[in-house]
């Protein structure tokens, strides 16, 4: 998933946002909720931009929110899976992550050096001095989708029917921001379908209504946008186009910031068979596997729960409260 907002709040100041507009949305209204969430105990802001801890409340609507969307299923095929916030590098190598979000990814080094090297990054770091050189790149990257993890696991012939996965993810994201819905790391419940070209659209398809009825259900004001991701460069808007053009991406968005700028709380996308070539996934008729992903942000869901029904949930409508506190 890349649920992305259109909106990129100034990286100068991890707590005072300027009562300007950056790209047509008032950063005072980012302020406002960030202060709001703050005030009330949701969540606690550390010295890092995008970084934030979560409150008890805050986490409480989290799961029950998720627990919400994992009873929505009923399909005894549904496999689950966990996998740690790290991923192998060479999936964002093979995959073209690199090429398409080089300024997003975030790449683990670790120090490989002997005692007396140690003590010298030690001292630099005290100093404040640059100390980067001393660490060697790692096998390893924080896991920028979270549907990545998945696909080498599938190489392979699928079984007929192909497969249908969910997982509860984190995600990283290097966007440092000081708006509070553009976290550099977050929660995703994602949901994956592989199998041959018109199960897998039938299915996006159909989670895209169910995504929005369920947001609409706890009474937000969500809608569907056709959409594409955050592709970098001049190339970038190519491939956005193009994306956009084959219809391979729609959002539903909120409007958590802003009415005319909203939120993407859950997003939805057709690979095609890029993941099934990439790691050699096959159908039972030794065709290429076909994929779509969809998923929910789980703490922007959140946000625009609080941002919505104000910051005390037990105020909430017995609607809502009905579905999330069953």
């Amino acid at each position: 998933m890349h649920p992305t907002s259109r909106y990129r709040a100034p990286a100068l100041r991890a707590r005072s946002l300027p009562a300007d507009t950056e790209n047509g949305i008032s950063t005072a209204g980012a302020e406002a909720l960030h202060d709001a969430l703050v005030a009330h105990g949701l969540i606690t802001p550390v010295r890092a931009m995008g970084i934030f801890g979560r409150g008890v409340a805050f986490e409480d609507v989290l799961e029950r929110t998720d627990a919400l969307i994992r009873r929505s299923i009923d399909d005894p095929r549904l496999e689950v899976m966990t996998f740690p916030p790290v991923i192998g590098r060479d999936i964002v190598e093979r995959t073209g992550y690199l090429e398409s979000f080089p300024t997003l990814c975030g790449v683990v080094h670790s120090f490989v050096g002997d005692e007396p090297a140690a003590r010298a990054l030690n001292q630099r770091a005290v100093a404040g001095a640059p100390w980067g050189d001393a660490l060697a790149m790692s096998d390893v990257v924080l896991n920028p989708a979270a549907c990545y993890p998945l696909y080498p696991t599938c190489t392979g012939t699928l079984p007929t029917g192909g497969r249908h996965v969910t997982m509860l993810a984190w995600v990283y994201r290097h966007e440092p921001s000081a708006e509070p819905t553009r976290m550099r790391s977050f929660r995703v419940r994602e949901f994956v379908r592989l199998g041959d070209p018109d199960t897998v659209v039938a299915w996006r398809d159909a989670w895209l209504a169910r995504g929005l009825a369920m947001l609409q259900a706890l009474q937000l004001p969500a809608r569907t946008e056709l959409a594409a991701d955050p592709f970098f460069g001049r190339g970038g808007r190519l491939l956005a186009a193009g994306q956009r053009e084959q219809r391979l991406k729609f959002e539903v968005v909120v409007p958590v910031i802003s009415e005319e700028q909203p939120t993407a709380c859950c997003s939805f996308n057709y690979h095609q068979d890029k993941f099934g070539t990439v790691f050699d996934i096959r159908l039972p008729d030794g065709s290429v596997a076909h994929s779509a992903c969809l998923g929910f942000g789980l703490e922007r869901v959140t946000m625009a729960l609080f941002q919505t029904h104000g910051f005390d949930s037990a105020a909430w409508p017995s609607a809502v409260r009905a579905l999330l506190w069953p």
